[in-house]
């Protein structure tokens, strides 16, 4: 787009459609990858789609939503920048409609509260007008008469009650289902003790006044989430009277890879060579890359050490364990109000158990399969040597040729670790996932993509070749709508 963006996004006029019409895109789901797809979509007016979502609004990730914790992407990660740094659905214009612009330029944050982050997808969900909340989805067929999928889904009201039933037909569909708090099985029976707060991560906030009051507190889990209740924890409680116990699996609490080469594994370049790479070799690289997207930021590390020094000052030391290589094996009950974990040091051999009075779960989220979503394509789905599904380089499901010879496609975003790699959940990649997508569903260059985006060359492969030119301006063949 060439125009200036509005002060505040105009929803615009649809292209006319008839009332049978089938929609070309018909997204499930809507957290920040499929609305980052909406708002790309939006512009182009020869498209008509709908994405439905089960809940009333849109939230991310409100339980943790912590007092000033960050995102760990800059703000240049919206929804739509890296794909159209003219759209109106920018962060940055989401600051200039709420005449936040200079005092965000003058704070010189490049990367946002993830609070801020939250209200902007806000501000998007709630001015895009193809989003439907309240919609719950129950069954996607495909439909051999007309060459469609099918969507059948529920109106839900304000109190969750259904309403109303009905029925979408729509050439392609996009799943952005997400992902779902993991407990691990040894941890699943501390869900039994309900007399104990046992929180997923996913719910601190809600819970964190309970967990406060318990007398010992356990974290489990040395991600960035278990870093930051940690750290709030630690904060909040009295000095002296901590007692809190922070274990990890990991053989430290290690920072996150944040150097400037180590972040083009999330470029596109990367997630194209990861894809193009033997199933087996894929799989086996994965859990090796681990530090790239589960460790701790600097940051909050140097947090976390602050402040443990300065209960020190006084010549004591605080109430808290600090322990990394440990792996719960089983959990259990101790009468009614407490619960003992039962440990393993993985280098050393060694087993103790601790009894704690609450613990928070910071064991991470795992993608949601789509298998019971699909259960009727189930015959249509094209699968790898370990049952999952098949995935292409435009991020859609590979189907049987008796769907796709139609030109109806299934993508999917956020569940393509195992093809597309570590960049999958990466907000940083949103936007130019979302223009791949439509550039393959209109099959155009709706949005112009730069072919090289990393300095390194994975793989041995011949380089790009040495600009000796200036790059001619890309113009967008984008409608904005007015």
């Amino acid at each position: 787009m060439n125009t200036p963006p509005h002060t505040e996004p105009e929803p615009g006029t649809p292209a006319t459609h008839g009332p049978d019409e089938p929609l070309d895109l018909a997204g499930i789901g809507i957290g920040p990858f499929n609305l980052s797809l909406a708002a790309l979509a939006h512009p182009l007016t020869s498209l008509r789609t709908a994405f439905y979502d089960l809940h009333p609004a849109f939230h991310w990730h409100p339980g943790l939503l912590i007092d000033g914790a960050t995102l760990q992407v800059p703000f240049l990660a919206d929804l739509v920048t890296l794909a159209d740094p003219t759209s109106p659905w920018s962060f940055l214009n989401y600051l200039k409609t709420r005449e936040r612009l200079f005092p965000f330029y003058f704070a010189e944050r490049f990367h946002i509260h993830r609070a801020e982050y939250d209200a902007y997808c806000r501000w998007v969900s709630e001015n895009l007008p193809t989003l439907h909340f309240g919609h719950h989805i129950d069954a996607v067929r495909w439909n051999h008469e007309r060459s469609l999928f099918e969507v059948d889904f529920t109106q839900l009201g304000a109190e969750g009650d259904a309403e109303a039933l009905g029925r979408s037909y729509a050439r392609n569909l996009v799943l952005g289902i997400g992902t779902a708090p993991h407990i691990p099985i040894p941890l699943r029976p501390l869900t039994e003790a309900p007399a104990v707060p046992v929180i997923h991560s996913a719910d601190y906030l809600d819970h964190r006044e309970r967990l406060l009051a318990a007398d010992h507190l356990t974290v489990i889990g040395a991600g960035q989430s278990g870093a930051e209740i940690f750290l709030d924890q630690l904060r909040a409680r009295p000095a002296g009277r901590e007692n809190l116990h922070w274990l990890a699996r990991t053989p430290a609490f290690a920072p996150m890879e944040y150097s400037k080469l180590g972040l083009e594994h999330f470029t596109p370049d990367y997630t194209r060579y990861f894809h193009a790479l033997p199933e087996r070799v894929r799989d086996e690289l994965l859990p090796a890359q681990w530090q790239l997207h589960k460790g701790i930021d600097h940051d909050t590390l140097a947090a976390i050490h602050d402040e443990l020094y300065r209960r020190t000052l006084d010549g004591g030391w605080p109430a808290t364990t600090l322990t990394p290589g440990v792996r719960v094996r089983t959990a259990g009950r101790v009468g009614t109000t407490k619960v003992e974990l039962h440990l393993e040091h993985t280098q050393q051999g060694s087993r103790s158990r601790l009894t704690t009075d609450a613990v928070v779960l910071a064991t991470g989220y795992r993608e949601r399969r789509p298998d019971t979503l699909l259960a009727a394509l189930d015959p249509y789905l094209r699968r790898d040597a370990s049952e999952r599904p098949r995935i292409d380089e435009h991020h859609r499901l590979v189907l049987d040729p008796a769907i796709t010879a139609t030109g109806c496609h299934i993508y999917v975003q956020n569940a393509e670790r195992h093809t597309h790699g570590v960049g999958t959940p990466d907000l940083g990649l949103a936007a130019w996932r979302s223009a791949t997508i439509l550039n393959s569903l209109t099959n155009s260059t709706a949005y112009p993509l730069p072919t090289r985006t990393a300095f390194t060359t994975f793989g041995l492969a011949h380089p790009t070749p040495q600009r000796t030119t200036p790059i001619p301006r890309q113009s967008s063949h984008l409608v904005p709508r007015h």
